[in-house]
C-alpha cells in the first residue's frame, strides 16, 4: 500500500468519525467508524511506519469505543463486535499483549468476537471465523489453543470465502500452526498454503509474513 492509499484510508476514517461523534446513537456511523479506524491503524502498522505503534495505540483505544456504542444500539448485528476485536487487535500490537492482558481486554476481545461468530459468521467474507482462529492462535499461554484455532481454519477453508484475495492471512495463520507440528506432512502442507498465499497477493506486509515462515521450513 502506497502513502497514497494509506491518505485514502485517513479520509476514510474522517467521513465516519466526525459525524458518529456528532451522532453518537446512529449505528451505521459508529460502527463504521470502527471500522476505518482499524483499517487506517493496521496500513500504518503494516507499513511499519515511525509512529505506527502510537497511531495504534491511540487509535486501536478510539476504535473500541466506536464500537462499544454500536453495541449498545444494535446488540444483534456482528458489525461492531467483530471491529471491537479488530481494534483491541491493533492496540495490543502496539501496547504488548502483556498490557492488553492488564486491562482485562482478553476476555472482552474473546467475548465479542465469538458474539460476531455466533450472529453471523459469514460477515466481511468469514472475517469473524478466521478472527476467532487468530484470536486463539495469538493469545497468550495457559489461554492459547491452537486445536481449537487450526478447527476454525478448518472452517474457514470450506467456505466460498476463502480463495478471495482479501482474506489471504488465513492461510499465513494456519501454516504459521503447521510449520510448528511434527512430521514433514504438515510442514509439506504449510509450505502449499505460503505459496498460494504469495500467488494471491502483492501486499508486501504479507508477503514478507508468508517468506519469513517459508525460510524456517
Amino acid at each position: 500500500m502506497s502513502a497514497g492509499g494509506l491518505e485514502n484510508y485517513k479520509q476514510a476514517m474522517d467521513i465516519y468519525v466526525g459525524p458518529a461523534d456528532k451522532e453518537p446513537a446512529n449505528y451505521e456511523y459508529n460502527w463504521k467508524a470502527s471500522k476505518s479506524i482499524w483499517k487506517y491503524g493496521f496500513e500504518t502498522e503494516k507499513l511499519d511506519l515511525p509512529d505506527w505503534k502510537d497511531t495504534c495505540r491511540v487509535l486501536g483505544k478510539k476504535g473500541m469505543a466506536f464500537a462499544e456504542k454500536a453495541i449498545a444500539l444494535e446488540p444483534d448485528k456482528p458489525n461492531a463486535y467483530l471491529y471491537y476485536g479488530r481494534n483491541v487487535g491493533i492496540y495490543t500490537d502496539a501496547v504488548s499483549i502483556l498490557t492488553a492482558l492488564k486491562e482485562g481486554l482478553k476476555d472482552k476481545t474473546q467475548e465479542n468476537l465469538e458474539k460476531a461468530y455466533q450472529l453471523d459468521k459469514t460477515f466481511e467474507k468469514g472475517a469473524p471465523i478466521y478472527s476467532l482462529g487468530k484470536y486463539w492462535q495469538l493469545v497468550p499461554w495457559p489461554f492459547m489453543d491452537k486445536d481449537k484455532a487450526m478447527e476454525l481454519y478448518r472452517e474457514f477453508q470450506k467456505t466460498e470465502f476463502y480463495k478471495d484475495p482479501v482474506n489471504v492471512e488465513a492461510r499465513i495463520y494456519m501454516a504459521e500452526i503447521l510449520a510448528e507440528k511434527w512430521g514433514d506432512e504438515p510442514k509439506a502442507e504449510a509450505k502449499a498454503l505460503l505459496e498460494e498465499a504469495l500467488k494471491m497477493t502483492n501486499d508486501k506486509y504479507w508477503q514478507k509474513r508468508a517468506n519469513d515462515v517459508l525460510k524456517d521450513l
